[in-house]
């Protein structure tokens, strides 16, 4: 069915903004029972109508008769992890209500905007999107005040084609800002500085320019310690020891101290919310192996930029330790897949590895280009997730570190327990 055959009662019913793809979409439930999918279709078609147009109009009501500061976070990567640090941050200041993580935003913003009270004094939205058109949507419902894109990467290009297509729909969010709202966004991306003309709200940036850090240092106890600075003025600068590693992490952090300071939140504060943010599952975390090997689980999800920065810190962390890089496919780049994936192998392949292991069926091009400088001997391709336990069990002692790079779904978050 072609989305301009959808019938308009249909399109009407479902909310009049929601994509072609979220309406006749089953999106993780190709290999589920009949259950799941009688289930799926109660809920899309029947419930999530009447929820969506009733968290529409209540966060309107909230933000006539309330002081309601509504958050909207984008961009192609970070987005879960910088939405949990502004929580971490602002509910010291008073009640926030945030997406969950790991939640379909389609279904996510909605509930979490029927969440809020009267009291509720920071509403933050997690605003992923996968199809063009889903922006629309999010905005449909809701109506920032503040606007963050993190960043524009080669992310869903089998849905956008390109980075101009992951931009053009993701500055939605900024551009539909009014002249006393606020554009937070990253000075480190050359598409966002693009959007400059096209803003109408005041824009603070956040990486090399504005709110940025200095002098990063991994931490003996393996916290990513820097000096944040959100001013000129000495007292707006100080040291955070944050509980993730890498230079992303603190990216998302200066992103989320942006936003803080744009409301008024003290430094002291910022600090605080930063090292106490509780780290999320399956993003850098790492794990001392059960054979000795220190593990860097990072399986949450694979993409070039994060590929890159994932390997950069680990090459940190790993020290003088032999180092093996499990990698599993990207998804949803369409017809850059072939292209990132060789990319990706000549990259891995400059890091001094001692043995990398690739996992699926477009990781082969990974293997394959690291093999031509790497060796054979070094490099080996298997087909899924479970696969890899048997040969990664060899490099789980004391002089190895490991990092575990994939997503969810090719399953290498799985592996991980067995190693534990």
């Amino acid at each position: 069915m072609q989305q301009n055959k959808v019938n308009s009662l249909i399109k009407w019913w479902v909310t009049p903004k929601l994509p072609y793809q979220d309406v006749y979409g089953l999106p993780l439930l190709k290999e589920k029972g009949v259950l799941s999918l009688i289930n799926y279709r109660i809920i899309q078609w029947f419930s999530h109508p009447i929820k969506r147009r009733a968290a529409r109009q209540y966060l309107r009501l909230l933000q006539h008769f309330t002081d309601i500061k509504v958050i909207g976070i984008t961009g192609s990567v970070g987005k879960s992890t910088t939405s949990q640090m502004i929580n971490s941050i602002l509910k010291q200041n008073g009640s926030v209500v945030c997406t969950l993580p790991n939640v379909d935003s389609v279904y996510n913003i909605p509930n979490t905007i029927l969440r809020c009270q009267p009291e509720t004094k920071y509403l933050i939205l997690e605003m992923s999107v996968e199809y063009p058109g889903e922006m629309d949507y999010y905005l449909w419902l809701a109506k920032p005040d503040i606007g963050v894109i993190t960043n524009i990467y080669p992310t869903h290009t089998l849905f956008f084609k390109n980075e101009q297509g992951v931009l053009h729909e993701k500055s939605k969010l900024v551009k539909s800002l009014g002249v006393k709202d606020v554009a937070i966004l990253n000075w480190n991306n050359n598409y966002l500085r693009t959007l400059i003309p096209l803003i109408k709200a005041k824009i603070i940036w956040f990486g090399g320019k504005g709110v940025r850090f200095e002098s990063p240092v991994i931490t003996k106890d393996y916290k990513y310690s820097y000096k944040l600075i959100l001013g000129k003025n000495a007292r707006y600068r100080s040291k955070i020891y944050l509980p993730l590693v890498g230079d992303q992490f603190a990216e998302n952090s200066l992103a989320a101290a942006a936003v803080c300071n744009a409301l008024g939140v003290d430094i002291k504060d910022i600090k605080r919310g930063l090292e106490n943010f509780k780290q999320p599952e399956h993003r850098m975390k790492i794990i001392q192996g059960s054979g000795g090997a220190l593990i860097v689980d990072d399986s949450y999800n694979n993409n070039p930029l994060a590929a890159m920065a994932a390997l950069q810190s680990f090459n940190h962390i790993a020290g003088k330790k032999k180092k093996v890089v499990v990698f599993g496919d990207m998804l949803e780049l369409g017809n850059l897949e072939e292209k990132y994936h060789i990319d990706l192998g000549k990259y891995l392949a400059k890091h001094n590895l001692d043995m990398l292991i690739c996992v699926g069926k477009a990781s082969k091009l990974t293997a394959n280009s690291a093999s031509v400088v790497m060796g054979e001997t070094k490099v080996v391709s298997l087909e899924t997730s479970s696969d890899v336990i048997p040969v990664l069990k060899k490099y789980n002692k004391k002089d190895y570190a490991i990092l575990i790079k994939g997503s969810r779904s090719i399953g290498l978050d799985k592996i991980v327990p067995n190693f534990t």
